[in-house]
């Protein structure tokens, strides 16, 4: 070989080798560094929870009305979350509704207190019909003024106490069906449309379960959302109850020997009452029907649960805004009427996302058929709808029922054309996530 082309060679071998050592660092670097970069994404969002129960039974009165005594406590179940970035808290109050005012005192108090930013607080009630309003008003007793300051301590302590034992967990979602509810919207002889049982108008019976495991995969929450009031004990109910979602939590706890802690959320229900529902049987008959109804919803929940899988990870995110629209004033009666112009309408609106898991709150009685279209549209398969949550609006109802007229559109402020609003902006803030 040629001396000059044996020399070009070498140096051509060389450069080669060269650049082969150069490649080879490149990629042991960049080997380094998606490895980093994927071990510390491993790490991010991982969760922790803190959970919490406390009574806030009231002391019987003869100012908090008809009610002679307690046949169950009622409680407050937080399920606090952080993804070590932000923090979020689930609140379930066996309360009948959260009215604005004390919505706004207890979020301003867990926002100073606790750093939780109110777009990230879920502070919702069971709509039971068996307890004393928690609001005051000017011809409130000392009694009742009484109790709404112990319940805003109270919703803050349990907070509290959750932010300071915040655990590494898990968690997980599912779906079943309960059919212990009907629509009620139904017919009267007179072909007028009132409160009752109508089998053949749509009913949303599914039942939507979170699961919350500690790091080793034992259970540490398991949630429940259901859509239909509580209002198996009612009207006049003579003893303080929770009703059917006092009933189910109380199912589900008795089932785990670990303490638990078991909240009930409220689905889109209102026009959705319990089967179990006949206001002419006697009380005893009543609180048979109440536990029953709760059973098959605790049941359901168990059955989920069993399958969820649980997993560690979950960034945190939330919105919240405001609706103003333009609102009406009560009908005179539940016949089909004109709609006249009233004050103008608010509702709350909130969505939380954890992982793969959406919540959304709704500060007001939504009917069925708004939740399902909601669900049916959300782009997670884990949708949690939850009315009577930061805020009470009274009902919000959807643009048919304005032709059948009824209890529910009668009292609402909404007028045609909300169903639409609401939906777009609430599909909108889950998009944003």
């Amino acid at each position: 070989m040629n001396p000059s082309r044996k020399h070009k060679f070498n140096l051509m071998k060389g450069e080669t080798m060269h650049r082969k050592h150069i490649m080879l660092s490149l990629f042991v670097l960049f080997s380094l560094l998606f490895l980093e970069n994927n071990s510390s994404s491993c790490t991010a969002g991982e969760l922790s929870v803190g959970t919490a129960k406390i009574n806030i039974t009231p002391t019987i009165k003869e100012s908090m009305g008809q009610f002679t005594g307690v046949h169950d406590d009622f409680f407050i179940r937080v399920i606090a979350l952080s993804d070590g970035n932000k923090k979020a808290a689930l609140i379930a109050t066996e309360l009948k509704w959260i009215a604005d005012p004390l919505w706004e005192d207890i979020t301003k108090r867990i926002e100073e207190e606790t750093g939780i930013e109110k777009e990230y607080i879920f502070l919702s009630a069971i709509h039971t019909h068996s307890n004393p309003p928690a609001r005051v008003s000017s011809s409130s007793s000392d009694e009742v003024v009484a109790y709404v300051k112990e319940l805003k301590e109270k919703s803050v302590t349990a907070l509290q106490d959750t932010l300071t034992h915040l655990k590494p967990a898990r968690i997980g979602a599912g779906k079943g069906e309960c059919k212990m509810n009907m629509n009620r919207r139904a017919r009267t002889p007179k072909g007028e449309i009132w409160l009752g049982k109508n089998p053949y108008g749509p009913c949303d019976h599914e039942v939507g379960v979170l699961r919350i495991d500690d790091e080793k995969g034992h259970p540490i929450s398991i949630m429940a959302n259901w859509p239909c009031h509580a209002v198996v004990m009612w009207p006049k109910p003579t003893l303080m109850t929770g009703d059917w979602p006092g009933a189910a939590a109380r199912f589900v706890e008795k089932e785990f020997d670990n303490g638990i802690i078991a909240p009930v959320t409220i689905g889109a229900s209102g026009d959705i009452n319990p089967i179990y529902m006949v206001p002419e049987s006697n009380f005893h008959t009543r609180l048979q029907e109440m536990e029953i109804t709760g059973i098959y919803v605790g049941e359901e929940a168990i059955r989920i649960a069993k399958d969820i899988r649980t997993y560690p990870h979950g960034r945190i995110s939330a919105s919240q805004r405001v609706l103003t629209l333009p609102g009406k004033k009560r009908w005179k009666s539940h016949i089909p009427q004109e709609n006249e112009p009233g004050e103008d309408f608010h509702v709350r609106l909130s969505a939380l996302k954890v992982g793969t898991i959406v919540f959304v709150g709704i500060g007001g009685e939504m009917m069925n058929e708004i939740g399902t279209n909601l669900k049916e549209r959300s782009p997670y398969k884990h949708t949690f709808v939850i009315t009577h949550c930061n805020g009470s609006c009274g009902y919000i109802v959807t643009d048919e029922t304005f032709k059948e007229g009824g209890y529910e559109v009668q009292g609402s402020r909404v007028m045609p054309g909300t169903e639409k609003i609401l939906l777009d902006n609430l599909l909108e803030m889950i998009h944003q996530l």
